[in-house]
């Protein structure tokens, strides 16, 4: 079959070499308008916009899809027919104050819109198309995603140390979820450094978020912490120098955010009964109503309210690990109830003996309590 078609491109090839070499030589004379503009249509959202006049505005509060489209001509009928049709697609009612949207309009003396663009997010939009018919579809802007190195150095907090880089503060938040295993980020401290390659997504040159991070090596109390991205079957996992996961049985912290404002210690001045006395879990500050995770996968043993721990959730990981968490506002897990890692067992408060907001943490290994900082817990299952 190869051959065939290696003779037959050969043959063609030769005829067309007889045509060029035997016709007679004939110029064609091109004459172009120096002055000519070439056209170029405005193309967003899929839409040609030049063919439009075209309206650009953010929701207002207390504004919903009828008090924009009667203000184009568009009648209470139409109107009806669009959110009976868009039930399955989108939801007017969520419609939201200070998210943008397009009306595009007929460029005769009546000015009726022809379609409505509903922006809920930077890479997304709606479309009421009502040109033929009444069509609502959704669409996804173009979206680039660019590889960044960023590097730096601690000096009050690793959201000043984003943001004094021009980077966006969210890139705080995903390094805390790459470490959660592996660092306590309530207790970094100045001169602890990290050095991350990452990704930003853009549309056309606006920035629209953070995208995965790839690698990095966050440098804590002179221990470097590497994370090297690897994904396989649709699982994302993150491995240290060693080929070692992150994962461990237990999170740093019951927290996502949150202050360190008391570590373990056997000798503390109670902010309350005004002693020196042990202070056998770690405080964790946070307004109220911030979501307590667990730590571990486990069996809640106790969800109780006593006059010093005010209310408190227990679980019992195995044999070997017990963690406690004090002073909730609110309990959600209830006793016998299995939770796994992650989950949200109740919300910060400051109930019991405590002077403002925060959940102590306590950690149990083998009956003994003691400092989970220090602690080398298991590897994940």
């Amino acid at each position: 079959m190869k051959k065939i078609i290696l003779v037959t491109f050969v043959v063609l090839s030769i005829f067309t070499l007889l045509y060029i070499f035997t016709s007679e030589e004939t110029e064609v004379a091109v004459i172009q308008d120096e002055n000519e503009e070439i056209f170029i249509p405005t193309i967003e959202y899929g839409i040609a916009l030049d063919s439009f006049m075209v309206y650009k505005d953010v929701i207002a509060p207390n504004q919903y899809l009828a008090n924009i489209l009667l203000k184009y001509n568009i009648p209470y009928t139409d109107i009806d027919m669009l959110v009976k049709k868009s039930h399955d697609i989108f939801d007017v009612r969520k419609i939201a104050s200070g998210k943008k949207y397009t009306i595009l309009c007929s460029k005769d003396s009546i000015g009726k819109a022809q379609c409505f663009i509903y922006e809920p997010n930077e890479t997304e939009y709606v479309i009421f198309d009502m040109r033929d018919s009444i069509s609502i579809y959704k669409g996804q802007k173009e979206v680039v995603t660019k590889i960044k190195h960023i590097k730096g150095t601690i000096n009050s907090s690793l959201y000043k140390t984003l943001s004094d880089k021009k980077a966006s503060p969210v890139l705080a938040i995903e390094m805390a979820n790459v470490y959660a295993w592996t660092i306590d980020f309530y207790s970094i401290q100045k001169g602890d450094w990290f050095d991350v390659v990452y990704e930003e997504k853009y549309v056309g040159d606006q920035f629209v978020g953070i995208g995965k991070i790839l690698a990095a090596n966050f440098n804590h109390y002179d221990k470097d912490y590497y994370a090297y991205r690897f994904e396989q079957d649709g699982i994302t996992n993150f491995f240290d120098e060693k080929g070692k996961s992150l994962k461990r049985a237990f999170l740093k912290s019951p927290l996502e955010f949150g202050k360190l404002t008391s570590g373990f210690t056997m000798k503390r001045f109670h902010p309350v009964q005004k002693i020196n006395k042990p202070h056998l879990g770690t405080d964790y500050a946070a307004p109220t109503g911030t979501p307590i995770l667990a730590t571990g996968d486990g069996v809640v043993i106790e969800s109780a309210h006593k006059i010093y721990n005010g209310n408190y959730v227990k679980i019992k990981h195995n044999s070997t690990y017990t963690t406690q968490y004090l002073h909730m506002s609110k309990r959600l897990a209830k006793t016998g109830q299995h939770v796994k890692q992650g989950d949200v067992i109740g919300y910060v408060g400051s109930t019991g003996l405590a002077t403002g907001p925060h959940v102590c943490y306590r950690f149990w290994k083998n009956g003994a309590q003691t400092n989970h900082l220090k602690e080398e817990t298991p590897p994940a299952d």
